[in-house]
């Protein structure tokens, strides 16, 4: 089931995007994913629309929406493949005529997820932070 974040969520929204982060990002340093963990709980959440999904009764998943650009996508690593990547995708397009989202290049993950849905390079950049690149993809 998706249904729309609430503070109450906020924990097991920070431990999906902890372990999915992880796997799909072992790149990143330490210090950067600090500052993302706060940054998560001071700016990006409070500032997005963001749905979860839910297993059971247990919150599996989660996508942020910041207008039509996808600021996060994580799933429990056990609960991914299993389509609720899609499922939360398929949910905010009911709303949007054009998704766009920024992907590490070295995420293959989330790479191989956008690639599958369909997603397009509308083009590369420079994560200065990080000094990684990233992707700007577009579904139209």
């Amino acid at each position: 089931m998706i249904r729309i974040y609430t503070y109450e969520d906020e924990d097991n929204v920070m431990d999906i995007w902890s372990q999915a982060s992880a796997l799909a990002h072992p790149f990143l340093d330490k210090n950067f994913v600090e500052k993302v963990r706060t940054d998560m709980r001071a700016l990006y959440l409070p500032n997005s629309q963001t749905w979860v999904y839910e297993d059971k009764n247990s919150v599996v998943g989660f996508i942020a929406m910041i207008n039509n650009e996808i600021g996060g996508l994580f799933v429990l690593p056990e609960y991914q493949f299993k389509g609720i990547g899609t499922k939360l995708v398929d949910f905010v397009l009911q709303d949007n005529d054009e998704l766009e989202v920024e992907v590490f290049e070295r995420n293959f993950i989330g790479r191989a997820f956008y690639d599958k849905y369909g997603f397009v390079l509308l083009k590369k950049l420079s994560h200065k932070e990080t000094g990684n690149e990233i992707l700007r993809l577009i579904f139209k």
